[in-house]
């Protein structure tokens, strides 16, 4: 006769930690984010829009610039335009990242696997961050270079990387869509729904500026610089910084706390769920 003996919710604890340990759990998700082809398609969408930006406002907007809108322009925010189209696919990629699995109902297998469903998210948002951060600061370095070169001469004021505030600009872009992936990382792990998390993602990031044209001139200076894009916006603005505007890094903190608390969120949630 045979006798099976049920393992204890302490033996399976222990057995996770043996041999599904949370560096194990990063190169899982290391390997999904690798394997999906929407991570491809935006890191191409993220360098194609960056660069292709860079070049057509450098060789067709900076030559069209008359005297006084020169004198205006900031030239690093001009070689980032592409950030604008940048920030739609790393924002979408971030929602995937965990609507995904909800989607195709992967995550009861991930789930099974790693018992701690906050050490999932966990993985999930160190190893989508540390992707983004590098691919999109290689893009922002990158557009700001190539606009650099194809910038003719006699145009506008060339800038160099040396320059007070261009590096912490052009890194600030790369930095900026890194939080935006984030936020709609979280946001995806609050609904579970690709369509609505990406639905919320830019309904936040473009509904509010819209609503404030329709506040008095003095409540636009109290609240605009605290919404999400109008905060995150300062990081890479090197010259020409609006009065009411919140410095580079303020600007950027008030922008990461939205990230942080669309996180904080997920991970609440996650850990109250059924699955």
């Amino acid at each position: 006769m045979t006798v099976t003996t049920a393992s204890s919710p302490s033996s399976v604890g222990r057995s996770w930690e043996r041999g599904g340990d949370f560096i194990n759990v990063l190169r899982a998700e290391m390997c999904k984010l690798r394997t999906v082809r929407s991570t491809y398609w935006v890191l191409l969408v993220a360098f194609a829009s960056n660069i292709g930006f860079a070049v057509l406002t450098a060789t067709v907007l900076a030559p069209r610039l008359g005297t006084g809108e020169r004198a205006r322009v900031d030239v690093v925010q001009l070689a980032l335009a592409g950030l604008h189209l940048s920030q739609v696919a790393f924002g979408v990629l971030g929602a995937l990242v965990i609507t995904g699995e909800y989607g195709n109902g992967m995550i009861r297998t991930t789930l099974a696997a790693v018992p701690r469903r906050r050490a999932v998210l966990a993985a999930k948002a160190l190893v989508f961050a540390g992707v983004t951060l590098v691919a999109s600061t290689v893009s922002t370095f990158a557009a700001y270079l190539v606009f650099q070169a194809t910038l003719p001469a006699h145009t506008l004021t060339r800038t160099s990387l040396t320059d007070p505030g261009v590096t912490r600009a052009v890194a600030g872009g790369g930095l900026y869509l890194t939080a935006l992936g984030l936020l709609g990382l979280g946001l995806g792990a609050v609904l579970r729904s690709s369509a609505g998390a990406i639905a919320t993602l830019f309904g936040l990031l473009f509904i509010p500026p819209l609503l404030l044209n329709l506040l008095p001139g003095s409540w636009k200076d109290t609240v605009g610089p605290y919404i999400p894009m109008q905060a995150g916006d300062q990081i890479y603005v090197a010259a020409h910084r609006e009065a009411a505007s919140l410095g580079p890094w303020t600007g950027f903190g008030v922008f990461c706390i939205y990230a942080a608390a669309a996180l904080a969120a997920g991970f609440f949630l996650t850990g109250r769920r059924d699955v």
